[in-house]
């Protein structure tokens, strides 16, 4: 009897579409975004601006591995919402550097907090070796197909 392998693109998906549901849900809670919310790529931004101060677009673009005008209307709808702010590079003015704004400090402690929340969630019950070979897995699965 030939065994029948585990339908992962189908686990795969279905588990991506989960999260982002439950990001959505929780990003709703979040304060100073005009009651929208902050969803997973605006958490990614937050994120990394918070580990890379005036990072460009460019390399906020690449970080989220976004297209242009994908990170480019999600930047407008965050400037809007007063989480970053767009400057002009001193050494180069045709290069914007991203900061984040008081308000988009603020969202970062429950972007956090809600990734501490979530991340707990998903590891309770799995063992660390379990948890490296899906980490394992999922990079497989992103430089396979990439």
């Amino acid at each position: 009897m030939t065994r029948r392998p585990p339908r992962l693109v189908f686990l795969t998906i279905a588990a991506e579409r989960q999260l982002r549901r439950w990001i959505a849900r929780r990003g709703a809670h979040t304060a100073g975004n005009g009651g929208q919310g902050i969803g997973a790529p605006a958490a990614g931004v937050l994120l990394h601006l918070a580990d890379h101060p005036g990072a460009t677009v460019g390399e906020v673009t690449a970080a989220l591995e976004a297209s242009p005008a994908g990170a480019s209307g999600l930047l407008a709808r965050m400037e809007r919402a007063d989480l970053v702010r767009r400057r002009a590079d001193p050494d180069d003015r045709r290069t914007v550097r991203l900061d984040l704004t008081p308000t988009g400090t603020a969202a970062l402690d429950d972007v956090r907090a809600a990734l501490a929340e979530v991340n707990d969630r998903l590891t309770d019950g799995f063992t660390d070796d379990e948890l490296a070979t899906v980490a394992r897995w999922l990079e497989h699965v992103r430089h396979a197909l990439g």
